[in-house]
C-alpha cells in the first residue's frame, strides 16, 4: 500500500488557510505492480490501437473523416464540462453562410476544435510536446467566449479549487501557485522520459492524472488534460492519425473517473487507474474502428448510388466528396469550396438529386440560404453525443 502520493502545503486562499495537495514527481514510487491482469490489459490496449491505426489506410482520404471526428471529440469533451452543444449545432455554426449566432456552449466547442488542431499542427511541424505547447493550446482554447477572462495561455498565479463554494470546503485543492513551477517542470521531464523511459500508453495515463492533479490553469484544465493524451500518443507515433479520444469513455463513467483520480492521490491506486485507462482505450479504439468501417461502407454505398445518376453524376459526385469533409453545407458555401464552379443552379440541382436519393436532407425549410446535412454520416458520428431530452 503506497498511501498518499504527495504532501499537503498550508496556503492562504480566499482569506482562509487551506491544505493544498502537492503531488510527488512521476513515475510512481514504489513502482507500478504489473500483475498478469494489468499486463494483459496493456497488451490488448496496444493491439486495439494498432487495429484502429491500420484502418486509416482503408480510407480514401483520412482528412475527410478526421474533420468530423475531431468535432465529435470536441463536443464530448466539452459536454463533460457541462456544455449543452450538439455536433449538428457545431457544424451549423461553422457553416459560414448560416445566420446562426453561436451560444457560449457552441463557441466553447469550436474553440476546442481550434485548440486540438493547433496542437496537432505544431507537433506535425516538429515542435516538442512541452509546457510551452500546452500553454499555446490553452491560449487557443480560451481565446474567446466563456473563460476568456481567465488568463488564456498562462499558468495560474492564484489558488484554485475543485468543488465547494470556497477553498475551505472544496473537494480538492491543487498545489499553491509557488509550487507550480516545480510540479510542471517535473511533469515536462517525465514527458521527455526523464528520469526513466516510460512506454507511451502508460506515460499518457500517468501524465493525465498528474496534469489534473496539478490543475495549472484557472479554467480549461479538464479539456487540456484530455487533449494531452491524444497529443502525446501522436507525438510518440503510437497513432499516425488523431483517432483515439477517451472523452466518450470518461463521460459514460464520469463518477468512476473522478473517484479514481482521488484514490490515486490518497492511496496511490495507480494500478486501478491504469486498468480503467486501458479498458477505456480498448473500448474507445474498438468503437472508433467500428465507426470508421461503417463510415467507409456508407461512403461507398452512396458513391454507387451517385454513379447511377447518368449525366448528373459528375457534379453530384463532386458534391458528395465535399460532403465527406463538410457534412453540413449550404449551396453558397459549397460553391466557394469548389472554387466558384459549377453554377449556382447546377449545384442546387445536384443537392436536389442527393436529397431524392436520401443522401442529404435540407435543414432550414427556407426558399433561400438552404443548408443540407449529410444525414446518415452525421447520425453515425453523433452517437454518444446525444443530449438528454
Amino acid at each position: 500500500m503506497r498511501g498518499l502520493t504527495g504532501h499537503y502545503a498550508v496556503t492562504q486562499a480566499g482569506g482562509e488557510k487551506v491544505r493544498a495537495f502537492v503531488p510527488d514527481p512521476l513515475p510512481p514510487k514504489p513502482a507500478v505492480v504489473w500483475d498478469a491482469s494489468l499486463q494483459r490489459l496493456a497488451q490488448q490496449a496496444m493491439l486495439a490501437i494498432g487495429r484502429l491505426d491500420g484502418l486509416t489506410g482503408l480510407l480514401p482520404d483520412v482528412s475527410q473523416f478526421l474533420y468530423a471526428y475531431i468535432r465529435k471529440e470536441a463536443v464530448l469533451s466539452s459536454q463533460i464540462e457541462g456544455t449543452q452543444s450538439s455536433l449538428s449545432e457545431l457544424l451549423l455554426f461553422e457553416n459560414a453562410d448560416s445566420p446562426v449566432v453561436p451560444t457560449d456552449d457552441v463557441l466553447e466547442v469550436s474553440n476546442y476544435v481550434a485548440a486540438l488542431e493547433h496542437g496537432l499542427r505544431r507537433l506535425k511541424r516538429g515542435f516538442p510536446l512541452s509546457l510551452r505547447l500546452i500553454r499555446e493550446v490553452h491560449g487557443v482554447l480560451l481565446k474567446k467566449g466563456r473563460g476568456s477572462e481567465k488568463s488564456p495561455g498562462e499558468f495560474r498565479t492564484s489558488q484554485n479549487w475543485i468543488g465547494g463554494t470556497r477553498p475551505g470546503n472544496a473537494l480538492y485543492v491543487p498545489p499553491p501557485p509557488d509550487e507550480l513551477t516545480a510540479c510542471l517542470g517535473a511533469l515536462e521531464k517525465f514527458l521527455h522520459d526523464d528520469p526513466v523511459a516510460t512506454p507511451p500508453l502508460e506515460k499518457a495515463a500517468l501524465a493525465h492524472v498528474q496534469f489534473e492533479t496539478i490543475h495549472p490553469f484557472l479554467d480549461g484544465n479538464g479539456r487540456i488534460g484530455r487533449l494531452l493524451v491524444t497529443l502525446l500518443l501522436c507525438h510518440e507515433r503510437v497513432l499516425s492519425q488523431p483517432l483515439l479520444y477517451l472523452s466518450l469513455h470518461l463521460k459514460q463513467h464520469r463518477s468512476t473517473y473522478y473517484e479514481l483520480l482521488e484514490r490515486v492521490r490518497a492511496t496511490g491506486a495507480w494500478e486501478e487507474w491504469l486498468a480503467f485507462f486501458y479498458e477505456g482505450v480498448i473500448a474507445t479504439a474498438d468503437q472508433a474502428a467500428g465507426t470508421t468501417k461503417r463510415v467507409l461502407r456508407l461512403f461507398q454505398d452512396h458513391q454507387r448510388c451517385v454513379a447511377a445518376l447518368g449525366p448528373a453524376a459528375p457534379t453530384a459526385a463532386r458534391l458528395h466528396d465535399l460532403l465527406q469533409r463538410h457534412p453540413l453545407l449550404s449551396i453558397n458555401r459549397a460553391r466557394k469550396l469548389l472554387d466558384g464552379e459549377p453554377a449556382f443552379s447546377t449545384l442546387g440541382a445536384a443537392f436536389s438529386r442527393l436529397e431524392d436519393l436520401g443522401v442529404v436532407e435540407e435543414k432550414t425549410g427556407a426558399a433561400r440560404g438552404r443548408v443540407f446535412a449529410y444525414k446518415d454520416y452525421i447520425k453515425i458520428l453523433s452517437e454518444g453525443t446525444e443530449l438528454p431530452v
